[in-house]
């Protein structure tokens, strides 16, 4: 997917804003009514307590929502996209350990529905790059220092 011009500029803007919401509600359901759903991602082989987990996410995933909506200018906004996108890495874990362990929660409850789930992670990671244009501002400054 390439984006060039204002009205991409605008669609990026656009994407970045609704990833930023999206992960402030994720994160404010983890401190409240989906808390139970949110401990069955935790694995079970995963060595903190797992209310820690899923409170300790949520309050991360509400500061990485903010800083989508708060930091618009590069190269600033690319790295909140890198480290957003790293964060996405970093849950899969979750997501695997849900299908592994036939853990039915947020209406997943067969091995098919959370292998289906498995496919829209790396689409995050995805979302996170390209609404911040992380890869664009990393490669043009890798660019600017072998040149």
């Amino acid at each position: 997917m390439v984006i060039h011009g204002e009205s991409s500029s605008r669609v990026r803007l656009a994407a970045q804003a609704f990833l930023g919401v999206m992960l402030m509600s994720a994160g404010t359901s983890h401190l409240t009514f989906a808390r139970e759903d949110f401990r069955a991602q935790v694995p079970s082989w995963f060595p903190l307590d797992t209310d820690f987990v899923v409170l300790a996410s949520g309050v991360v995933e509400i500061t990485l929502g903010a800083a989508l909506l708060r930091t618009w200018k590069q190269p600033r906004r690319a790295l909140v996209g890198a480290i957003v996108a790293a964060f996405f890495v970093v849950i899969f874990p979750g997501n695997i350990a849900q299908l592994v362990e036939h853990r039915d929660a947020f209406g997943l409850d067969s091995d098919a529905k959370r292998a289906v789930r498995l496919v829209f992670q790396p689409a995050l990671v995805a979302w996170a790059l390209l609404a911040t244009d992380a890869a664009g501002v990393w490669r043009r400054s890798r660019a600017v220092t072998t040149s």
